[in-house]
């Protein structure tokens, strides 16, 4: 009997008279803006492979699943915000390397808005998602700043504050960079321009990072 030959089609590529598939980043970066906009369980696959511009099973081929594709859109975002965040600079004071930390972080969800929205959507779901955010990135991040919080602690400069205390004051003050709708009622124009957010975001670090410090052992809870 003779056997069939032709090419099989791979995981992910469009059949006969379909639409060209974007490009990955092209994918990965639409994923991110659809996921920020509807967040995680109103993201139908259906819906996703619409804003991609795909067929509807695109996602299960290329990637698995819905939440497979949640991560590779989480890892390459993040992946690509960890990589502009100042590195802590043994040369500098540990109140520098905070400031430092803390400004480009803020830096970074001017620039990158649809990642802050996604955290604030994951924080109260106890999810694997949540697990993923925290294990590859929350993690990390607070890990970096750990050492010179402790020494400015041990100092005297900064109050000591449990762990989740410190996340709760550094990283939910974000949210004022990305709730524009509520911004510009309480004020800042539709028209604020990228430097003006950048000169915003600075702002916001400098009030997180001095109130942070200025507490210093004053600030620490009395002992019984």
């Amino acid at each position: 009997m003779a056997t069939e030959t032709g090419s099989t089609r791979g995981p992910g590529r469009p059949g006969a008279g379909t639409p060209a598939v974007p490009e990955e980043r092209n994918i990965l970066r639409r994923g991110l803006e659809a996921f920020a906009e509807l967040g995680y369980d109103h993201a139908s696959a259906r819906e996703l492979a619409r804003r991609l511009g795909v067929s509807h099973n695109f996602i299960n081929d290329r990637y698995g699943s819905k939440a497979a594709f949640w991560r590779a859109v989480i890892d390459s975002a993040l992946g690509d915000q960890l990589a502009a965040l100042p590195e802590s600079d043994p040369s500098l004071d540990d109140e520098e390397n905070l400031r430092r930390s803390i400004t480009g972080f803020y830096r970074n969800a001017v620039e990158t808005p649809e990642i802050g929205r996604i955290f604030v959507d994951e924080y109260s779901r106890d999810t694997e998602r949540l697990d993923h955010l925290y294990e590859h990135y929350i993690g990390p991040a607070l890990r970096t700043m750990t050492s010179g919080i402790e020494r400015l602690a041990a100092s005297g400069r900064m109050a000591p504050v449990p762990m989740d205390v410190l996340f709760f004051a550094v990283f939910p003050p974000v949210s004022g960079m990305l709730n524009l709708p509520l911004a510009e009622r309480l004020g800042r124009s539709k028209e604020t321009s990228p430097r003006e957010l950048t000169e915003r975001a600075e702002l916001l670090a400098s009030l997180v990072v001095n109130g942070l410090l200025s507490t210093g052992s004053a600030g620490a809870p009395a002992e019984s």
